[in-house]
């Protein structure tokens, strides 16, 4: 096979493994989804990939963990789909890079055959046509890959978005912390108080306006470097650079300080309160496997600030 067909083949089988686990009810059906992650693995892992690609290795890598993870039991099948999104575009710009290759291949040749067509008048002039011909079919396959890549892209954007705030979802907060693999990094988990209250008292338009709101008091509070989640109904998360516990409580105790400057009014709060927050935090340092107990530490502080009345921001030590 071409370097081009193995990317192809390789891509074939995780989004095959995406389509798997998507549906996944039982681990029969998972683990056919990891069989073709093996098979993936197999043809992706080459020597000139590795050497020619920079995304290969990371993509690899991430292949191998959310093998390890499935077999484990500890990642959701929906979220492991939702990953793998990082290889099928490594894949698919490696596809674009040996199109691109082969292109060149077949120009150098037209190339070739004109410089002899002194000699070989007639001879050249057939070479030259099939030339043509073979740069007329690349040019054509490679607008239609270039249209297919798009449109994934454009798919995968939307798909890491939440439709509501604008921010990320869940599926963008896992595709997030492999991008910052081996730096210490910040998870903060935020839920509205007394949300349904909120929504009951003023209706669900204005609940929506207030979960947009919170949207950009995130913003404001955590600065440019935080990445900004949604992770359903009024559960929101953030995760940043942080060096050290001490920064993570400035940044958990910025964002409540930003809320009681907004001044939010939340007419059926059982205290008599504005809109208030409850905060949990958990700082670790950034790949697959850390990130599932970082997670569990910032949902147990959310847990106990909610145990303790709610209005608060609690963090645990390192993950």
């Amino acid at each position: 096979m071409t370097g081009q067909q193995l990317a192809t083949r390789a891509r074939g089988y995780v989004q095959r493994a995406q389509e798997e686990l998507l549906v996944a009810t039982s681990p029969m059906e998972i683990n056919s989804a990891r069989h073709a992650l093996e098979l993936a693995y197999g043809l992706f892992d080459v020597d000139i990939y590795q050497q020619k690609y920079a995304c290969t290795a990371p993509s690899l890598a991430l292949i191998d963990d959310i093998a390890s993870l499935l077999d484990n039991d500890q990642i959701d099948p929906f979220d492991a789909a939702h990953a793998l999104f990082i290889p099928v575009q490594c894949l698919t710009s490696i596809e674009m890079n040996q199109l691109d290759r082969r292109g060149m291949a077949i120009n150098h040749f037209s190339d070739s055959t004109r410089r002899h067509n002194q000699v070989l008048t007639y001879s050249s002039l057939l070479i030259f046509a099939l030339g043509l011909l073979f740069w007329a079919m690349h040019q054509r396959q490679l607008r239609r890959t270039q249209r297919a890549t798009a449109e994934k892209l454009s798919w995968m954007a939307r798909a890491m978005r939440d439709p509501l705030t604008g921010i990320g979802n869940r599926s963008a907060l896992y595709q997030d912390v492999v991008a910052y693999s081996n730096r210490s990094m910040g998870l903060i988990l935020v839920d509205i108080d007394f949300f349904k209250q909120y929504n009951d008292a003023l209706g669900h338009p204005e609940g929506d306006r207030l979960l947009r709101q919170l949207a950009t008091l995130l913003e404001e509070a955590l600065g440019e470097e935080a990445k900004l989640y949604r992770l359903g109904g009024d559960e929101f998360a953030a995760l940043l650079p942080c060096p050290t516990d001490k920064a993570l409580a400035q940044f958990c105790e910025a964002l409540q300080v930003g809320l009681e400057e907004a001044q939010c009014p939340h007419p059926a709060h059982p205290d008599n309160k504005g809109v208030t927050l409850s905060i949990g935090g958990a700082r670790f340092v950034a790949d697959a496997t850390s990130f599932a107990a970082a997670y569990e530490a910032a949902d147990k502080a959310l847990y106990q600030v909610k145990t303790a009345g709610r209005d608060g921001w609690q963090i645990t030590a390192s993950a």
